[in-house]
């Protein structure tokens, strides 16, 4: 599926979880969760609008809080607002998601579709995230980074919530 921003780029990040895939895949399932993990280094988070469910929409922003990241922000000087749905979702398996960024620059414009994948690893779970159609606004270094950190933060939720129970 081709976004509008007609680019076709593909950026990705993996990383191994010491995890079962049911749990990482929980992390998802309430906004609440979603935004402890989700703010790459650096940002904080906060849904709008949260529906999981195969067709359910979501809102949610992103504010740079460090300016490390530059905090050029692609909806505001200081933030990232993105909205979209839930394509796919197969419980421990996938979650596939439509993105568009709120933004008054058509170098941010277009629909990018994001796929979190779970696949077993003889240490845990390999977790992938791979975003398709990125626009051309958002330089790949700085989204692989952002897209690293993103998992990061994933690796140590699961963690320290496994330790919980």
């Amino acid at each position: 599926m081709k976004g509008q921003s007609g680019q076709g780029r593909r950026d990705t990040a993996s990383r191994v979880i010491d995890a079962p895939a049911d749990e990482i895949y929980r992390a998802f399932v309430d906004s609440e969760s979603l935004m402890q993990w989700l703010p790459p280094k650096g940002m904080s988070g906060i849904a709008h609008a949260y529906d999981f469910r195969k067709g359910g929409r979501y809102r949610i922003e992103l504010r740079y809080e460090d300016s490390e990241l530059g905090g050029s922000g692609k909806s505001t000087d200081r933030s990232d607002v993105s909205k979209g749905r839930f394509v796919e979702l197969l419980p421990g398996r996938c979650i596939k998601q439509s993105v568009e960024f709120e933004s008054n620059d058509p170098a941010f414009a277009g629909e990018m579709t994001m796929t979190w994948s779970f696949d077993a690893a003889p240490s845990g779970t390999r977790v992938t995230i791979t975003a398709d159609d990125v626009p051309r606004g958002i330089k790949k270094a700085d989204h692989e980074v952002g897209l690293k950190s993103s998992i990061d933060n994933l690796a140590r939720f699961v963690n320290e919530n496994a330790s919980k129970s």
